[in-house]
């Protein structure tokens, strides 16, 4: 069979959707999910492509047969996929493009951001393997090769896929902290309010005779300090980006798609990858020969670490997340405590006491939402059929 006639995932997904709901109506969601996403009606689907089907699917299973048997049906099809991933690669259709920057662009600036060369080195190994891939398929005498050179493109583009996340999220970190040092001024625009009431509260006490000599002088010098952190910070930032909401992300991270991002992980599809070629190289002995099993060894520990990692990563985010919906809870409440002062009359001490509370705890929680965007955006880009996104 030629390499554009293969679809092992179309197939699969086909045939586990066909008793749900028909061979055709099953054809037909297929086809549908790819027009909406403008893939090109060729296109072999591989195990990210599914994922992003598997959402169509659901949506029309629990018009069917409802949501608890459709989140059922999509949990197993989906951990049934990541089993299917780690034996079946995608018959890439490689497209020539260079392998280097042009000749006369001059030459690469060391000094650019960490991530712009590893992502032009994992272009160039992206376009070899397709080369390498293509010349493997022409040749009769290389098609056991098949395999391994088709893991070994899977790897090379979930290599560049990879550090075009790296590049986004780089773009989203810069975003978020301007907005955090936003936050940050406006905290300390709220304390040096506070500050500046304590001062004048201080003053009369102290020529009332009161001893509050030693306290006057320190927050006179904490108001100061203060005061010149403004002074420095105030004119590099748009104040009015402390005055945004914090978006609190909706994201299931129990979601078995998750589990994909191993199979998928560069390293692993590159270990696959050597496991198929030392399994050529060895032919009738492919099972006892050392090199087999030390490319076999190699793969279980590039797993092991994969999951690892993806057990790190939802950590952190479930962590933020906790931490996030604490947060917000807190800055709900605060809110409607200083809406309560200012309608009531509240001294405007107190009140500025709660609002600096309130830019303190909304900053602590930007924070969170901010990190939890991240971790999400890095989870994502491991088992989602589209592009990285900035958000």
């Amino acid at each position: 069979m030629t390499a554009t006639a293969r679809d092992p995932y179309r197939d699969w997904l086909r045939a586990r959707l066909s008793p749900e709901v028909g061979a055709a109506a099953a054809e037909q969601v297929i086809e549908g999910a790819a027009q909406r996403r403008g893939w090109p009606a060729q296109r072999a689907l591989g195990p990210r492509d599914v994922v992003g089907v598997l959402q169509d699917i659901y949506a029309m299973l629990r018009t069917r047969v409802g949501d608890t048997a459709a989140e059922h049906w999509v949990e197993t099809t989906t951990m049934d996929l990541a089993t299917f991933a780690q034996s079946v690669p995608v018959p890439s259709q490689p497209v020539r493009g260079e392998i280097a920057p042009v000749p006369g662009a001059g030459p690469v600036r060391w000094g650019r951001r960490a991530h712009d060369l590893p992502l032009l080195l994992a272009r160039s190994h992206a376009e070899i393997a397709g080369r390498s891939l293509e010349a493997i398929r022409a040749n009769p005498d290389l098609s056991p090769l098949e395999d391994a050179a088709e893991w070994d493109m899977q790897a090379t583009q979930a290599e560049v896929r990879r550090w075009e996340t790296e590049e986004v999220l780089s773009s989203l970190r810069a975003d978020h902290a301007r907005m955090e040092v936003a936050d940050q001024v406006a905290a300390a625009a709220a304390q040096a309010e506070v500050l500046h009431l304590t001062v004048w509260e201080l003053e009369r006490a102290e020529a009332q005779g009161q001893q509050v000599g030693p306290r006057l002088a320190h927050t006179r010098l904490m108001s100061q300090q203060t005061d010149a952190f403004l002074a420095s910070f105030s004119p590099l930032i748009r104040l009015d980006d402390a005055d945004t909401p914090v978006v609190v992300p909706q994201l299931d991270l129990s979601s078995v798609r998750y589990s994909l991002g191993v199979p998928l992980h560069p390293a692993v599809l590159r270990a696959r990858s050597q496991l198929n070629y030392a399994r050529w190289q060895a032919g009738d002995q492919a099972d006892d020969a050392p090199a087999v099993q030390q490319a076999r060894a190699a793969l279980a520990q590039a797993e092991h670490e994969a999951q690892s990692q993806l057990n790190a990563t939802l950590s952190a985010a479930r962590g933020h997340q906790q931490a996030l919906e604490r947060l917000a809870r807190q800055v709900t409440l605060l809110e409607k405590r200083i809406q309560s002062l200012r309608q009531s009359g509240g001294d405007q001490f107190g009140v500025a006491r709660v609002v600096l509370d309130w830019r303190q705890t909304r900053s602590a929680a930007r924070v969170q939402a901010h990190r939890l965007h991240e971790a999400a955006s890095l989870l994502g880009a491991l088992v989602s059929d589209s592009e990285p996104s900035r958000g």
